[in-house]
């Protein structure tokens, strides 16, 4: 009963919903590019997935003003740093989050490769950083408070998301670019069954192979294993993962817990014993895993209240 009740609950908010638009993430020049015959692909089937994209763009879906909460997030989608599942773990969950009043900013990513980029693994972050200075840059005009913008990622999205939130910088204030000049701080962080480590004793493999590659240096793995990139400023965050999950290990939102707990950073968690991996709202199952939306919202409010 409660998943047919959210399924018409999105349903009916999906219909107030103003239509969605797509901003190219850079103009001109690429950063991280080369010329190459990659081409992008769309697969459509249970899932919509994307590989091998060249161009990364944002795709923005704005809740109706009159609910709006001044909140935005930017949404990572996963799929193991080798496809996007675009709607499962992209357009669903904008839809969601603008029922509850909070802009959904789906982000379309580079995927790390070697043919058409000059660093792989710079790539992913490179492009997150830039999407989170574009909704700074647009927050205004968005219905946006510049200080409630958020991350969040899926699985290897998470582990982007994750990223964002370790790696993030203050912005280049010598650059003629103003969208550069913004920070690239997320002002909280929501981690869903996330890959955190590169370490190879509890990492995904692929998502590991993907990014760094197979024989990566010891500097590389450290620097992409989040879990020993978290700073007292990092910001606020609430993770969700599975004890069954076979895919993604839950030792990954472990760890990052116990590094956001060492470093003082605030850290919703919840960890449930079924779900297994990849379910996105999970809204097809009466589970306690189910319940993870229900939590995150009542944890996005408090934070709200809070500043």
């Amino acid at each position: 009963m409660r998943s047919l009740i959210t399924i018409i609950f999105l349903s009916v908010f999906h219909s107030m919903l103003a239509q969605p638009f797509t901003i190219p993430l850079f103009d001109g020049k690429i950063p991280n590019s080369k010329p190459s015959k990659v081409t992008e692909e769309v697969v459509k089937g249970d899932i919509l997935v994307i590989k091998k994209v060249v161009t990364p763009h944002i795709e923005v879906f704005l809740p109706a003003k009159r609910q709006a909460t001044g909140q935005a997030v930017l949404i990572c989608p996963g799929g193991g740093y080798g496809v996007l599942a675009y709607d499962w773990e992209g357009y669903d969950i904008a839809k969601w989050l603008n029922s509850q009043g909070i802009a959904g900013i789906v982000l379309k990513y580079r995927l790390p490769n070697e043919e058409s980029q000059v660093k792989k693994e710079l790539s992913p972050l490179i492009d997150a950083k830039r999407g989170m200075r574009l909704v700074r840059h647009h927050a205004k005009e968005w219905g946006i408070d510049p200080d409630q913008i958020g991350v969040m990622g899926f699985s290897a999205g998470g582990h982007l998301a994750s990223t964002l939130g370790t790696h993030f910088d203050a912005g280049d204030a010598s650059s003629s670019d103003p969208i550069e000049k913004l920070s690239a701080r997320p002002d909280f962080m929501i981690l869903a069954y996330p890959v955190i480590s590169m370490d190879p004793e509890f990492t995904h493999m692929g998502s590991r192979t993907n990014l760094i590659g197979q024989s990566p240096s010891k500097e590389l793995e450290i620097y992409y294993s989040n879990e020993k990139q978290v700073k007292s400023d990092s910001p606020p965050t609430f993770i969700f993962h599975s004890q069954d999950d076979q895919a993604v290990k839950v030792a990954n939102s472990l760890e990052m817990y116990r590094s956001l707990v060492e470093k003082g950073v605030p850290v919703d968690a919840h960890f449930f014993p079924t779900g297994g991996h990849g379910y996105s709202l999970g809204i097809n199952t009466d589970d306690t895993y189910g319940y993870w939306p229900e939590y995150c919202a009542d944890w996005l409010k408090k934070i709200r209240k809070k500043d």
